[in-house]
C-alpha cells in the first residue's frame, strides 16, 4: 500500500488547497475549511517555496479564523527537515493562527516523497506554541523528535511513519496528555527506524498517562503479534471503544492472544485488517465478537512470501 492521494478531509472539515499564486480562486469563509498548504516537493528556479506560499496566506486569508491547517509538501522533503516550517508555524501562533485547533505535517503522496524518506524534526514545540490545539497529525518517522511534553488540551495524536524510532514512541508515552482520546501510532519495520519494542509502550499499555484515552491503533508493525499479545492483557484496553491492530503482520498467534485474553466485547470496533490470519481465525474473531454489537474487519488477507528455502516473509502496509 502506498499513499496516493492528498487528504480530503481534516478535523471533520473538508480540505481546500490555498491557491497557486497565479490562480483566479475565491477564497472558502476561513472556518469553514482545513487548510492546506503546500509547496512544489522539487522547486526549480520559478517556483514558490513553502515558506513563501505561507506568507502569502497569512497575507490573504483572515488566519485568525482558521481553525484547521494541513502541511503539504515542502522543497526537497527527503531532504530538508520540516524544522524552518515548525519555526514559521509557531511564529504565527501569537497574533495570526489564533483560533488553530488542529495540525497536519507532512500531507505527501509516494509521488511527493516516500513516507519514509520525509525529513521531519521535533514537532514539540508546535504543543508548547499551541496550547488550544486539539489535533496533530505527523507523516514521517526520519529524523522525528517527541521529547515528553504536558499538553491539557490535546485530543488526538496521529504518527504516521514506515518506521518509528524508540525514542520517539518513549516520549509519547511518557508524554502528560490528559483530555487524549485517540493515540494513532504507525510503528512501521527496524528496516526504516523502526525500532521501538512493546517495552517502550508500557506506559500506555498501563492506562496510566492518558486517562481519557478511547482510541488506541498500534499498527503498522513488524511486532503485530507481540503487541496483540500485550494488549490481550493490557489494563487500557477495558476503557476503549475502538482498537486497531491493522496494516501489520499479525498470524494466528496473536489473534489467538487476543481471543484467550481479557474480553473485548465491549468494543464497538476492533481493526485487524491487512494480517496473515488463516480464514478460520478470521472467522473466529469474527464469531466472538460480533454477537455482542463489535464491527470487526478482517479485511485485506495477505499471503506470506516464500523465498524457496523455507525462509517466510511478511510485510507491513506501509514502509518506504
Amino acid at each position: 500500500m502506498t499513499i496516493s492521494g492528498d487528504m480530503q478531509e481534516f478535523h471533520g472539515l473538508p480540505v481546500f488547497d490555498f491557491p497557486d499564486r497565479d490562480a483566479a480562486v475565491e477564497l472558502p469563509d476561513p472556518a469553514s475549511v482545513a487548510w492546506r498548504v503546500s509547496g512544489p516537493t522539487y522547486c526549480g528556479p520559478e517556483d514558490e517555496q513553502w515558506e513563501k506560499v505561507f506568507a502569502r496566506f497569512l497575507a490573504g486569508v483572515d488566519t485568525r479564523r482558521v481553525r484547521a491547517l494541513v502541511v503539504g509538501g515542502w522543497d526537497e522533503a527527503y531532504d530538508s527537515s520540516s524544522a524552518p516550517i515548525v519555526t514559521a508555524l509557531v511564529a504565527a501562533a501569537e497574533d495570526r493562527l489564533v483560533s488553530l485547533e488542529a495540525l497536519f505535517l507532512g500531507d505527501m503522496t509516494f509521488e511527493d516523497c516516500e513516507i519514509s524518506w520525509i525529513q521531519q524534526s521535533d514537532v514539540t514545540p508546535l504543543l508548547a506554541a499551541y496550547p488550544r490545539l486539539r489535533e496533530l497529525g505527523v507523516r514521517g518517522g526520519t529524523e522525528l523528535a517527541f521529547p515528553a511534553v504536558r499538553h491539557t488540551e490535546l485530543r488526538a495524536l496521529v504518527v504516521e511513519t514506515g518506521g518509528l524510532g524508540a525514542d520517539v514512541v518513549r516520549g509519547i508515552a511518557g508524554s502528560d496528555l490528559p483530555a487524549l482520546e485517540k493515540l494513532d501510532l504507525w510503528l512501521g519495520t527496524d528496516e526504516y527506524g523502526g525500532d521501538a519494542t512493546v517495552d517502550d509502550l508500557a506506559p500506555v499499555l498501563a492506562g496510566t498517562g492518558f486517562p481519557a484515552l478511547r482510541d488506541l491503533a498500534l499498527r503498522n508493525s513488524v511486532l503485530q503479534d507481540e503487541i496483540a499479545a500485550a494488549v490481550a492483557g493490557a489494563p487500557v484496553v477495558a476503557r476503549l471503544d475502538r482498537l486497531d491492530l491493522s496494516m501489520g503482520t499479525l498470524t494466528d498467534e496473536g489473534a489467538e492472544a487476543l481471543l484467550v485474553g481479557q474480553p473485548l466485547t465491549h468494543l464497538t470496533h476492533l481493526d485487524l485488517s491487512h494480517h496473515y490470519l488463516s480464514e478460520k481465525m478470521s472467522e473466529r474473531i469474527v464469531d466472538a465478537l460480533t454477537p455482542y454489537g463489535v464491527t470487526v474487519d478482517v479485511g485485506d488477507a495477505q499471503e506470506p512470501e516464500d523465498d524457496g528455502d523455507g525462509e517466510v516473509f511478511r510485510y507491513v502496509a506501509v514502509a518506504e
